[in-house]
């Protein structure tokens, strides 16, 4: 029976520090060299980083990706790893500057390179290229079509890339039809509600169908509105779950592994990391997606504009939780219209949650406009917000801070935000949370610290009163729109599931409302195209995942109305 010691290493890459990334791989090296590994594994494109977009296409970039691999498998051997073979996610190119119509310059490949005796050896590049969703492959990569094979004592192990594992036709059929001992995956794959089960049946099944053990590694971390939750795992070739690491942080997974698809830790400590429930899942996606972004960017703290509602709140836990309660601060901006529990609540959660809170009130502001613009409706309504914004901004500028917007996806849908208002900020933590998610998520938060015995964060009172914007005297959201539940199961077939009018009704939704939700959300996407970046977290975010053109006569209600 041949076995190898095999590492998968569940690494946070930083799109563009190609030299930190390898340090990072070279650091991860020692660590397995140091437990015994005969086989490395890191993530797709971890050199470069993932996703890269239009780096892609630069020459320079490309080279360097290419220099710094082959120098870390010289660095490698230096440091008397010369027989570990690491397989690495990078950045390939030819350097053909003039390629055909229809063909990336450069013709980039996203690659794995194998590393072994200071030398590349192989390098395979991946075959399927996705291009929905979030992805553009097409425009940056072109195809492999050949299988890469590689021999690491004795034990034959077959490579593939992220979404090779998705398709049954090329490298998985390959492994099955030369007998391979492992079928070896570096993905990098974004995080999605539910997905994690849906990877965990994706690799059994075809673990069956190439018969032999699979294992799977993932990156982990933010990449502006992208996560990758790691969740790399090991199966047997009958589809048994062997080894996984923990979610949403780094990890080193290391294992014995036979090519009978045994596997056992040799420390004889637990492979298989503890599951974690939808809400925390969720929580510790946006918690990730936020610090990243925070840390990667070089911003020194976050600044919440802090209403008392349950918007505010969750993003400021969030925050407190991500950076630390010293690096979030809270700005209360009441106006005559707001309630006295407002700025109660706000201070309610600056105690909780240790985040400094300033009270700055708008109304002197407020009436220097008035008296020279005399606005009244919706007009003074959005001056209010907008002078919150500007208070936001003017404090960011002058004292570094990167403002949050505190604005979720049921109100992103349908318009129910100011431009240049309440959608300021550099990042949007919830913009991808339904209404209803945000309160699931705040109550989860609350129930979590309860059963750690710590104090809840998040005010009880925000939780329960009525959401308000309070622009004006006794205003509440349920004056202009539907009941948040009914209002986020029509968005989910809307938005999420590309549903149409018809498709609504026939879901038993009233035709009246149909029209009404699906009018706002389509006038709103002017709005959506400016308001921050935020950690896509849903099947279907706003931004990348769904593009719509701005200006469009298409009106989905009265086109199906003239169907019947």
């Amino acid at each position: 029976m041949t076995s190898i010691r095999l590492a998968l290493g569940q690494l946070n890459a930083t799109v563009g520090d190609v030299a930190g990334n390898a340090d990072l791989a070279l650091e991860t090296a020692r660590r397995a060299s140091q437990a015994g590994a005969d086989l490395l594994a890191l993530p797709e494109m971890f050199i470069p980083g993932y996703p890269i977009e239009d780096l892609a296409l630069r020459q320079s970039f490309a080279t360097a990706c290419m220099t710094t691999t082959r120098t870390l498998a010289e660095r490698l051997a230096e440091e008397g790893m010369a027989g570990l073979t690491v397989v690495i996610g990078t950045l390939s190119a030819s350097g053909n500057w003039d390629t055909p119509l229809g063909v990336p310059r450069n013709e980039p490949r996203n690659a794995a390179w194998v590393l072994r005796h200071g030398e590349v050896i192989a390098e395979y590049n991946k075959h399927h290229l996705p291009n929905y969703g979030v992805f553009d492959e097409y425009r940056y990569f072109i195809p492999g079509d050949q299988p890469c094979f590689l021999d690491v004592g004795g034990f034959k192990v077959s490579l593939a890339i992220c979404e090779d594992l998705w398709r049954e036709s090329g490298p998985v059929s390959w492994t099955r039809e030369q007998g391979a001992d492992l079928l070896l995956v570096i993905n990098g794959s974004p995080f999605e509600e539910a997905k994690s089960d849906l990877r965990l049946e994706l690799c059994r099944r075809q673990a069956q169908v190439a018969a032999c053990s699979l294992a799977y590694v993932n990156l982990v971390g933010g990449q502006d509105e992208l996560v990758f939750g790691g969740d790399s795992m090991v199966v047997s070739a009958d589809g048994t779950l062997l080894a996984r690491a923990a979610q949403f942080d780094e990890d080193l997974l290391v294992m014995d592994l036979s090519d009978s698809g045994r596997a056992r830790s040799p420390e004889d400590q637990p492979l298989i990391a503890p599951g974690l429930s939808t809400p925390e899942q969720l929580y510790r996606a946006l918690g990730l997606g936020l610090a990243d972004y925070v840390n990667k960017n070089g911003f020194p703290s976050a600044l919440i504009g802090l209403s008392g509602g349950i918007d505010s709140a969750l993003v400021a836990a969030l925050a407190v939780d991500a950076l630390g309660a010293a690096r979030v601060h809270g700005v209360a901006m009441p106006s005559k219209y707001s309630s006295s529990h407002s700025v109660e609540d706000a201070q309610d959660l600056a105690n909780r949650t240790g985040l400094s809170l300033r009270r700055q009130s708008i109304e002197p502001m407020f009436d220097v406009f008035q008296e020279e613009l005399e606005l009244s409706g919706l007009a003074e309504e959005n001056l209010q917000a907008r002078l919150r914004g500007v208070t936001l901004m003017a404090l960011s500028n002058q004292e570094g801070h990167l403002v949050l917007a505190t604005g979720n996806k049921t109100e992103l849908a349908v318009g129910y935000s100011t431009i240049y208002g309440d959608a300021v900020g550099g990042f949007a933590p919830i913009k991808d949370l339904s209404k209803t998610q945000v309160w699931e998520l705040a109550r989860w938060r609350n129930r979590h610290a309860e059963e750690h015995g710590q104090t809840p964060p998040i005010p009880p009172s925000s939780i329960t009163k009525p959401p308000s914007a309070e622009l004006r005297p006794g205003q509440l959201d349920s004056d202009s729109l539907p009941d948040y539940p009914l209002l986020d199961q029509m968005l989910d077939r809307y938005v999420g599931q590309d549903a149409g009018a018809k498709n609504l009704a026939a879901a038993g939704f009233e035709s009246r409302l149909v029209e009404e939700v699906i009018r706002m959300t389509d006038r709103a996407e002017y709005k959506r195209r400016q308001y921050p970046p935020g950690t896509k977290v849903s099947h279907k975010a706003f931004g990348r995942d769904r593009r719509l053109p701005l200006t469009s006569h298409w009106r989905e209600a009265a086109q199906e109305a003239e169907d019947h």
